[in-house]
């Protein structure tokens, strides 16, 4: 038996060999606040405090814990509790408070980790310095990466717990556009559940008689499936089914855009990539599952591997689809490049790399398929795009799209890596089979391996130029590795092609990209959308330019920069929403400032001339919405409810970027309501209308301007009502935070809605948005509704004995339209930050020879608290007529041009410019050694 002490209650459990504390407070006390994310004891989601003593549970054996007195996220506000500026209590303890107010939560999976942590670090160190804080927290990972805001929230509670004064306000300034609600501070709806360890994923979820599913991958890159005897894992006791690609009662493949992608691998045909599924199996526990996997019997025929999409178009390369290796050959023309290259004074070339990258999201993907009485599928999923899965879902299992239900939970992280279809199928057709609950549940490594990453690319960049800068012309041929199926490479590689002349009005423009097969993983989506590799490329050729021009590279780029009137490379006039000078501008300014003027210059650090300083500026620019005339659409509907209060609902997937905070707070703008009298319903395909995908940067824009236009209809509605019932104008009826006020009476909302429902009419409005048309590529005309627009200046510090390279401040200015909540803008812009910090210095995803070298997270080196840099941030403001409230995107263009910026702030430090990424100190160290060896 394990005797131990949770929270205060003391349990004895009869012990299992091999349990881990994680596992024993997750399952069987059904505390699932306690997060797992790695199972490697490498990312510190699952800390607990144990006998006074942060601990990884994860890693933690549940018997070792015998005797023990532990204290969980779900009991952390019993500890104390923070008063609030009214004098009242909340039961919240100091930290759960201060990471709601200072907006530190996002998709909050890591939350739980981060409080605890943190928790240990105050009863230690009741007046923690940011370098204590970053010590303290350095192993507990936030893929949100809105470390900044951590910090100050971790500061915040340590003034509380000291001086007993409610927190103090975090410094953000309201948007310039603000109205009633619109543009002002507002904390999450969801951030409590969040920071209490009430918030529910999918994972959480537990059903009575539920199985356990796992999949047998295929582990080689590249051949023909010859044999597959699953006789021995099905006699297993405790497996119920194992199904191969035979069972498939639908359709055979899957695919968001190319159904090209195999549910199952059968026998006589080509695994293309490692994580190709060969056979699935439910078992009664998680444990017997996976036992069978070892038991499946496995002949593979080798083929040759791919593995490089310059490879993969030569004619005698091996052929991964039937249609070939060229996915999708993707133009670009505008005037004569040949004519513009003639006309310059200067003509540079240079060809540049970026690897794979992962999501790296701290929650691994996990579905759960029950079926139901009536006949019915109802998949349990985190996923980015509710529609999509339900009728790929339904295809496979070959019934109607009614007859399967997308309930959507809280997403611990997507970043574009939860678009695709991952484990909804397989855990569907065993539920079919079995009849029974079915969890599928990826641990770190098959996540790794399966979802699809974001593109490898081989970019050439030529460009021709005046003497004075004026571009002449630019010519890009892009290789893009879409891995072994289509997912949405054709869409991100076109955004990579559209873009890679960078935001400069440039008279001859030509690109050229070949989105190729490979057996490498799949790469899909993710936070950027393919802009993020042509934005290192063209502004990493643009300061080299500003060097052979001798001009200044903040100069150059003003000098080409879009402005209303500009015609972009696809032939579109920008006519309004073009902020892209001002945050050059207010970078400049800032960066001139903080740099005494001369940025460029290298620095020595007094006492210490081994370090060097120096800045590096880049811009880049993003489309909002699907564009390239793809419909793009979004439903809503809002409700007045019988307690006066208000529901907003939308498929529209909450990944942690704040959409239920925008929703919310656009619908309260219309209806003139406190937002707090507003909940918002997302991801149902029962009970939520069609949001369209969380891609593209597109859900605040479309989905916003349903629920907006939703608002207004309902409001209209209300007031017809109370003018009908009232016998006034409807001009003179004024909503007023849960009251009406008709002819100098006061009407509760609430009475309203049961007036309305008693008589027969629903208090409720639909609206189906269509954000304004646009074109195909090469079609001419608006490809794109809207773009946003950004500048960035990096400070960078590089060690010259040893190759490291701090980031030392950060200035960003972007152009987001209309700022709808600037607290969740400051999470978005921080979080972008620390991922391009990433790319730029550490991230690689390493695939060799079609193989998974990158297959723990711990070899995955995304960025912890200790890479914080000082973020300075300008919020830039130019509306664009058609958004709500002149909104555009914000989530992907704060990435874009992060990691130019500190390539190029290293090379104006060092003298040495790399053409890929990413720039880890050992690359550092060689080329400074070279630079040394031939100077």
């Amino acid at each position: 038996m394990i005797t131990l002490t949770v929270n205060g209650n003391t349990y004895q459990l009869p012990e299992i060999p091999g349990e881990m504390l994680a596992d024993l407070l997750r399952y069987r006390l059904k505390l699932t606040g306690t997060k797992v994310a790695c199972g490697e004891a490498e990312c510190g989601a699952c800390t607990v405090i144990l006998n006074g003593e942060p601990v990884l549970s994860c890693s933690y054996p549940a018997a070792k814990a015998n005797g023990a007195n532990i204290l969980t996220i779900e009991g952390l506000s019993s500890v104390q509790t923070t008063p609030a500026s009214d004098g009242s209590q909340i039961p919240l303890h100091p930290l759960q408070q201060s990471f709601i107010e200072y907006g530190a939560v996002q998709c909050g999976f890591c939350i739980p980790g981060q409080i605890m942590t943190s928790y240990a670090l105050l009863q230690r160190n009741p007046d923690p310095s940011e370098e204590d804080i970053k010590v303290a927290l350095k192993d507990t990972l936030c893929r949100c990466a809105g470390y900044p805001t951590i910090i100050s929230a971790i500061k915040a509670a340590a003034r509380t717990l000291q001086t007993g004064r409610p927190l103090p306000p975090p410094q953000i300034d309201p948007s310039s556009h603000a109205g009633r609600v619109v543009g002002t501070v507002q904390p999450r709806p969801d951030a409590v559940a969040k920071v209490t360890g009430k918030a529910i994923y999918t994972d959480d979820i537990q059903f009575e008689n539920m199985l356990h599913a796992r999949v047998k991958r295929a582990g080689v890159p590249s051949g023909i499936l010859r044999k597959l005897d699953i006789e021995k894992a099905q006699k297993l006791p405790g497996v119920v089914a194992v199904l191969t690609a035979e069972d498939i009662p639908g359709e055979k493949y899957h695919g968001l855009v190319i159904p090209d992608w195999p549910i199952m691998v059968g026998i006589g045909e080509q695994i293309r990539t490692v994580g190709d599924a060969l056979a699935i199996v439910a078992a009664e526990s998680r444990q017997i599952a996976t036992h069978a996997l070892d038991l499946i019997e496995v002949e593979i025929e080798p083929l040759p591997v791919i593995d490089h999409p310059v490879k993969a178009i030569q004619e005698n390369a091996l052929r991964i689809h039937n249609n070939g290796n060229l996915l999708k050959h993707i133009k670009v023309r505008k005037g004569d490049v040949e004519q513009g290259f003639a006309q310059a004074d200067v003509v540079l070339e240079h060809t540049y790399h970026t690897p794979m990258h992962d999501h790296a999201f701290m929650e691994p993907e996990c579905s759960i398929a029950r079926p139901t009485p009536e006949g019915r599928m109802e998949l349990y999923v985190g996923s980015q795009i509710p529609y999509s899965d339900r009728n790929q879902v339904a295809r496979a299992l070959g019934v109607p799209e009614e007859k399967v239900r997308i309930i959507g939970q809280l997403i611990g992280g997507g970043f574009g890596g939860k678009e695709d279809i991952a484990g909804q199928i397989h855990a569907a057709l065993l539920a079919n089979v079995t009849g029974r609950p079915v969890k599928l549940l990826f641990d770190r490594q098959e996540s790794l391996v399966v979802h699809p990453k974001r593109h490898a690319t081989q970019i050439r960049v030529k460009v021709g130029a005046k003497m004075d800068g004026s571009l002449t012309a630019v010519e890009t041929e892009l290789f893009g590795d879409t891995g072994a199926y289509a997912s949405l490479g054709e869409k991100v590689l076109t955004r990579a092609t559209t873009h890679s002349s960078g935001p400069y009005e440039i008279p001859n423009v030509k690109a050229d990209c070949y989105a190729m097969y490979t057996n490498n993983p799949p790469a899909g989506a993710f936070r950027g959308f393919g802009v993020m590799q042509s934005a290192f490329a063209i502004e990493s050729m643009m300061d080299t330019l500003a060097e052979v021009l001798h001009m200044d590279p903040v100069e150059l780029r003003k000098k080409n920069a879009l402005r209303v009137g500009s015609v972009t490379n696809t032939g579109q006039v920008l006519r309004e929403s073009v902020g892209l000078m001002e945050c050059i501008e207010k970078v400049e300014a800032e960066m001139n400032r903080l740099s005494d003027g001369s940025p460029f210059t290298p620095k020595p650090v007094e006492g210490a001339p081994h370090l060097i300083r120096a800045w590096g500026f880049a811009v880049g620019y993003k489309n909002t919405g699907l564009g390239g005339g793809a419909p793009d659409k979004a439903g809503a509907e809002v409700e007045l409810r019988r307690d006066g209060t208000f529901q907003v609902r939308s498929s529209s997937a909450e990944l942690g970027q704040g959409l239920p905070t925008v929703l919310q707070v656009i619908a309260a703008e219309e209806l003139n309501q406190n937002p707090r009298q507003i909940d918002v319903l997302l991801m149902d395909t029962d009970l939520t209308p069609d949001g369209g995908p969380t891609t593209a940067s597109r859900q605040t824009f479309v989905t916003g301007n349903a629920v907006r236009h939703a608002a207004r209809a309902l409001r209209q509605l209300l007031t017809s009502e109370l003018a009908e019932r009232y016998d006034v104008p409807p001009q003179e009826i004024r909503f007023i935070e849960g009251l009406a006020q008709v002819n100098g009476k006061q009407v509760s909302l609430s009475h309203l809605a049961e007036q309305m429902l008693e008589s027969g009419r629903q208090p409720l409005a639909s609206y189906t948005y269509w954000a304004p048309a646009t074109r195909p590529l090469g079609q001419g005309g608006d490809m794109h509704f809207a773009f946003s627009f950004a500048a960035q200046a990096a400070e960078v510090e590089v060690n010259t004995l040893t190759g490291e390279v701090k980031v030392l401040r950060l200035i960003i200015a972007n152009d987001v339209g209309t700022a709808i909540n600037p607290l969740g803008l400051r999470g978005q812009i921080e979080g972008g930050a620390i991922m391009g910090i990433g790319h730029a210095l550490t991230e690689n995803f390493i695939v060799e020879q079609g193989r998974v070298i990158t297959d723990r997270l711990a070899r995955y080196r995304m960025p912890s608290i200790t890479f914080t840099p000082e973020i300075i941030p300008f919020v830039v403001e130019h509306p664009v007529s058609e958004g709500p409230f002149g909104a555009k995107g914000v989530g992907e263009i704060v990435l874009i041009p992060t990691i130019p910026a500190i390539t190029n702030a290293i090379y104006h430090a060092v003298g040495v410019r790399f053409d890929r990424i990413p720039v880890d100190q050992e690359k550092i160290l060689l080329a400074l050694k070279e630079k040394a060896a031939t100077a």
